[in-house]
């Protein structure tokens, strides 16, 4: 199953990551250039950096400036994930481009990389619930709560999973389509980020 590979992957990438532990650590991708494993590798390794820049950004002693600096590199890697979601769309879109679409095939709310991106997510967060769920150095109230939050995270990313798989069955017999658009984001465009085009 298309998800269970995904979710495999992304486990592989997160161990990859911690065992480093370095969000400045290159990522070393295993999987053939071009390929669907590869694209999700580089998705959620992309994912992993972000989130620990996240954590980073949130020490309350952290230099203003290096702040404003891992702000930015945040705002940059926003960017990179939405591109590598639509590298993921496009793939499955030239997969299956050649599929008959029934005349009432429906389209969905979110195309099938954008549900990817949500399960890519998850596998971070269960990680690092699980984490929460065998320190030492809290108490066993913490621990349970944690363990209960995980129960919930593992239940959503089965859910999800289920969800991604009956969408992409879907796509690929004609009974749902596939649309994309691109996302424009406008906050890092120096022509459409009123900030930055007054500046000049």
């Amino acid at each position: 199953m298309f998800t269970e590979q995904a979710n495999q992957i992304f486990v592989r990438v997160i161990d990859d990551y911690h065992k480093f532990d370095d969000v400045d650590h290159p990522s070393q991708n295993p999987f053939e250039k071009g390929s669907l494993n590869h694209l999700l590798y580089e998705k959620n390794w992309v994912d992993t950096v972000q989130w620990h820049l996240e954590d980073i950004i949130r020490n309350p002693n952290i230099d203003p400036v290096e702040a404003l600096q891992i702000k930015r590199r945040i705002d940059r890697s926003n960017q990179v994930r939405t591109d590598m979601v639509e590298y993921i769309d496009s793939y499955l879109l030239d997969k299956y481009k050649d599929v008959e679409v029934a005349p009432d095939a429906k389209i969905n709310t979110e195309t099938p990389a954008w549900a990817i991106d949500r399960l890519s997510i998850l596998a971070l967060k269960i990680y690092h619930m699980r984490c929460e769920t065998v320190r030492t150095d809290v108490d066993d109230q913490h621990r349970a709560a944690c363990q209960k939050k995980l129960d919930v995270l593992l239940s959503q990313q089965q859910d999800l999973s289920t969800a991604i798989e009956e969408l992409i069955a879907d796509i690929e017999s004609g009974r749902k389509y596939m649309k994309t658009y691109k996302q424009m984001k406008m906050y890092n465009d120096p022509a459409l980020n009123p900030v930055l085009y007054g500046a000049k």
